[in-house]
């Protein structure tokens, strides 16, 4: 076998792996970019939050499990001991219930987070021994007031706790500088409640700085 012909099928050699190594790239990019979007799909999806239930429960709305009574819109957290298959985060419906799985619809509205984890442990009781069960309301969405006009910032807010008509002021960042102090209503239902902000600063007839109601609309003029 003579040198050149030796050269020649080096050079072939040479050029064949050239060509597939290239056509090897592209495909093994290709399964790299699937592998990514394959990814991002499966973070989506451990990220997705369903109907009726939060990806991860936060602290909790600062209300009292005893007194506060549970609305539309409200979300629960549901705890059940060693039931992680029943322990999540429910969306009170528009009807006031929500669907648990073993139980089926339960009635949360008016009921305060420990008369409905007594009603969830008592319909578990039946299927299963002894449940220990907590309810806490993680979002406050039932319960709100609004304020418009002279304000620095308008709009809805939740009523989680009780809140003064001054409380309430100061939460929408005090009055702007021609707002009319004096001539402060709350709409209440049919009623129109005054409020003059000028003499409650000053100690002045406190007995019109009234505790909000749900619904309640404060309008600065």
């Amino acid at each position: 076998m003579t040198v050149p012909y030796l050269i020649i099928r080096l050079m072939v050699f040479a050029l064949a792996a050239s060509l597939m190594v290239s056509a090897q790239i592209p495909g093994s990019r290709k399964k790299k970019d699937d592998q990514k979007k394959a990814d991002a799909k499966a973070d989506e999806k451990k990220d997705e939050v369903k109907p009726g239930t939060v990806a991860e429960a936060g602290p909790g709305a600062p209300v009292d499990p005893k007194s506060y009574k549970i609305g539309p819109e409200d979300v629960l957290m549901v705890r059940v001991w060693r039931e992680a298959e029943l322990t999540s985060l429910y969306l009170v419906r528009p009807d006031g219930k929500i669907t648990m799985p073993l139980i089926g619809d339960l009635t949360a509205s008016g009921l305060t987070p420990e008369g409905l984890a007594q009603s969830i442990t008592e319909g578990l009781g039946k299927i299963m021994v002894k449940p220990d069960v907590t309810v806490s309301v993680q979002q406050v969405n039932s319960k709100k007031y609004y304020i418009t006009g002279e304000v620095n910032k308008t709009g809805q807010f939740p009523l989680v706790l009780p809140v003064t008509v001054l409380e309430a002021l100061s939460q929408a960042g005090g009055l702007r500088e021609f707002g009319n102090g004096k001539k402060i209503v709350i709409l209440r239902g049919a009623q129109r409640l005054k409020f003059n902000y000028n003499e409650v600063i000053k100690g002045k007839n406190l007995q019109q700085n009234i505790t909000l109601e749900n619904g309640d609309h404060i309008i600065v003029p």
